[in-house]
């Protein structure tokens, strides 16, 4: 059954049930049909399938299944290799336990550090979010289990997220926060997405047919299965008549009443009914064949975990090291910190997996002659002992280097509250300014799901990153420490000094049934980097144990004019040769940027385009080459609701980080429909002077017929100095002001908005 077609051979009674679950993880069935219920499971970062007693909170027991680095973790490896080869590996998993569809990946933009549920998150930038989760999704998907992107849409925090509004601009929401999901949607072709819990300009994005259906169907094209997050429902015949396919979980048919009564009032039409109900058989048919044709792959627990510590170490960032790292193996070293017998390396709520072997640094320390550990600080709470901090710092004297385990208890961080601050527990901050007072090298290494003030930062010698590394992150942060294995993690967010210098702070209380986006498109670096602010690490930002030196920078431009209509068009490629200049093999994430220069509308200083992730031994050298299309070019007009370009000049750059750029080069383009572009403004007595005398279809008009009456009010006779002001004033100038100062009746305002109405539609 695809999509409603054939629907007519449902009863009324059976379209209603197959668009709510049969219970927590399952779809109805129809026997007399052949249609069998479609098996969904908690993901992203490993599979939480319950045979007992199920939840969405991850308190109850599943089954035992890897534990791979969360999508935090992942985002800093920019490496869709990896990404693709997760998703694979996850995919025999489902295979293996009979589940269908894996509900992942988390693609919410990280608009504020704050958000409890980052963990899961890639990235503060959508193209970032977009590539990886379009990877993820491709690999799973090739295994034949369906994905489910989530949470579909601007959700973005998780204080009140069951009903507080995201309100946000058109412009915005296209940029950053809708970007993502369109890419998975073009490259991916997702079997379903998830729709969040939250409104979005105070409507629910489960009962918001501009979300589902004009957007993500009509216009990306999206052909699976909308269903909800679990328990998002408010009003499900709206949910229907809005494209919301699937209500999950089940709850014993509670709203079929609802639907019966709106279907006899009209409210809901029946044709809405059965495009719901045909596009969820059409998902349990899907899955059924994959079921009965596809050869199931065998599944080795004990091979994968070794895949989770392979990814762990490719997502493991070093953010300093003054010549302390890696360690030699002959150094006396001293470890402490408990998150040195008790990772943190996964967070809390519907993604919490039972891992099938958690490595620690502890079971290393144990058959290392010249390492010692001791505790210095509970990794559970903040609560401060003295006899540990004493103890760490008398083991601290026999040592040649200091490695502190930090980061933030699970109770910090987790699905369904947000944290109210962005620093670590006071007792890690105290042992750490203790440690740094014995003179000695100190490293910090971090287990946090989203960034934190570091407020000895200057103090230590090295910091690591590990974000929530996942069941092998143990093993993997040894590997790294002592150089078995170089560090490659890039910054795929921010770190800012404080949190008053986020983008959303003056607006996040996480406390507020509407939740103003005013930061807009300044998300992120795009915010730092317009504010000049200085930040702790830059987005894109990470070391290696080795160099790496950039060729020069080669643009081959296809065309200088073309069109945005024709978002796809190839533009140009850009080419960079890069060498491993060091002694060690290692990866280097390469970082595509463009800069805006027409200055027509607000840019950021630059955005990020494209990356790729390559694998150097040393003396190495590899070319990477980007493609950039029209659409790479554009920004979002929301008064003419399409993607526009404007001609100019547009800088490219190629670098580290956001902050590193080694390599630019600078073009130059024309967009051939700007002739015939209506007037991004509203044709009415408020119009201004400064945007009819720029628009090229109404610029001659106004000069002859508009501005004899303003000279008539400012006066002929100007200087050079008057002419300035005289050019402002006009810019600025509404065609009523003129009815107000006395120069134009409104019988003349009305007949010059009339002959600008008349040119436009000629025009068109």
């Amino acid at each position: 059954m695809k999509n409603g077609q054939n629907a007519n051979t449902l009863t009324l009674e059976e379209k209603i049930n197959l668009c709510s679950g049969k219970d927590f993880w399952c779809t109805q069935e129809i026997p007399r049909l052949h249609i069998q219920e479609t098996r969904f499971s908690d993901g992203p970062h490993g599979l939480r399938k319950q045979t007992g007693q199920a939840d969405h909170l991850g308190t109850n027991p599943s089954l035992t299944a890897i534990c791979f680095p969360s999508g935090a973790a992942l985002a800093a490896s920019f490496d869709r290799e990896l990404l693709v080869e997760i998703g694979q590996t996850l995919g025999r998993e489902c295979q293996a336990e009979g589940i269908d569809v894996l509900l992942g990946p988390s693609m919410n933009i990280k608009r504020s550090p704050l958000c409890g549920r980052n963990f899961e998150y890639f990235s503060e930038d959508p193209c970032v979010t977009g590539e990886l989760a379009a990877a993820y999704i491709q690999g799973l998907q090739s295994k034949h289990i369906g994905a489910s992107p989530k949470h579909f849409a601007v959700n973005n925090q998780e204080n009140q997220r069951m009903y507080s509004s995201s309100d946000v601009d058109e412009r915005t929401l296209r940029e950053i926060y809708l970007h993502a999901f369109e890419t998975v949607v073009d490259k991916a072709q997702p079997w379903t997405i998830m729709c969040s819990y939250n409104r979005l300009n105070g409507v629910y994005t489960s009962e918001n047919k501009w979300l589902l259906q004009d957007i993500l169907r009509k216009e990306w094209g999206f052909a699976g299965c909308v269903i909800s997050d679990w328990g998002a429902v408010s009003n499900r015949p709206l949910g229907i008549s809005a494209g919301m396919d699937l209500e999950m979980p089940g709850n014993g048919g509670k709203n079929k009443e609802a639907i019966q009564t709106a279907l006899h009032k009209g409210v809901l039409l029946e044709t809405e009914l059965d495009t719901c109900a045909g596009r969820v058989a059409a998902l349990a048919q899907r899955c059924h064949e994959n079921r009965v044709t596809e050869k199931q792959e065998t599944c080795s627990l004990a091979q994968d975990h070794e895949r989770a510590i392979r990814a762990a170490e490719r997502c493991i960032v070093l953010l300093k090291n003054s010549q302390v790292l890696p360690l030699q193996a002959k150094e006396k070293i001293l470890f402490v910190g408990e998150f040195v017998e008790h990772p943190r390396y996964q967070g809390g709520g519907s993604s919490h997996i039972a891992a099938f072997q958690v490595e620690t640094v502890l079971e290393r320390i144990m058959t290392h002659e010249t390492s010692h550990y001791v505790k210095g600080f509970r990794a559970a709470n903040d609560h401060r002992e003295e006899r540990l901090l004493k103890e760490a710092e008398t083991a601290a004297m026999m040592a040649d280097k200091i490695v502190v385990f930090a980061g933030l208890p699970e109770s910090y961080e987790s699905e369904g509250y947000d944290r109210s601050h962005m620093r670590l527990p006071a007792v890690q901050n105290e042992l750490i300014f203790r440690l740094t007072a014995l003179h000695k090298p100190v490293i910090v290494v971090l287990q946090n799901g989203s960034p934190v003030e570091m407020p000895w930062e200057s103090a230590v010698q090295g910091i690591l990153e590990l974000y929530l590394g996942g069941e092998g992150v143990g093993a993997a942060i040894w590997n790294i420490l002592f150089g078995k294995a170089n560090p490659s993690g890039r910054l795929a967010e921010t770190f800012p000094q404080r949190l008053e210098d986020i983008p959303s702070y003056p607006g996040y209380s996480g406390n507020s049934y509407s939740i103003p986006y005013s930061e807009g498109i300044f998300v992120g670096y795009r915010y730092y980097e317009k504010k000049k602010l200085s930040v702790l690490y830059p987005f894109g930002y990470g070391l290696s144990y080795t160099q790496f030196a950039y060729g020069k920078l080669v643009v081959r431009q296809k065309k200088q004019a073309v069109s945005a209509a024709n978002s796809k068009d190839v533009v140009l490629t850009a080419e960079i040769t890069v060498k491993n200049i060091g002694d060690r093999a290692g990866r280097e994430v390469v970082q595509l940027y463009m800069a805006d220069q027409t200055e027509v509308v607000p840019h950021p200083e630059k955005e990020l385009r494209d990356f790729a992730c390559i694998y150097l031994e040393p003396g190495e050298s590899k070319s990477v080459c980007f493609t950039l299309t029209v659409r790479d070019f554009c920004w979002y007009d929301s008064f003419q609701h399409t993607w526009w370009f404007d001609s100019g000049s547009y800088m490219l750059a190629v670098g580290k980080s956001s902050q590193n750029l080694l390599c630019k080069a600078l073009i130059s383009l024309i967009n051939e429909q700007a002739d015939h572009r209506p007037p991004c403004f509203p044709i009415n007595p408020d119009m201004m002077l400064g945007d009819l005398l720029q628009h090229s279809w109404t610029k001659q008009y106004t000069e002859k017929e508009v501005l004899p009456y303003v000279e008539r009010l400012l006066g002929r006779d100007r200087n050079a100095k008057t002419e300035k002001v005289f050019t402002q004033m006009v810019r600025y100038l509404p065609i009523r002001a003129l009815r107000n100062f006395g120069v134009m009746t409104d019988v003349e305002v009305m007949r010059i908005v009339d002959e600008i109405q008349k040119i436009c539609r000629q025009k068109t």
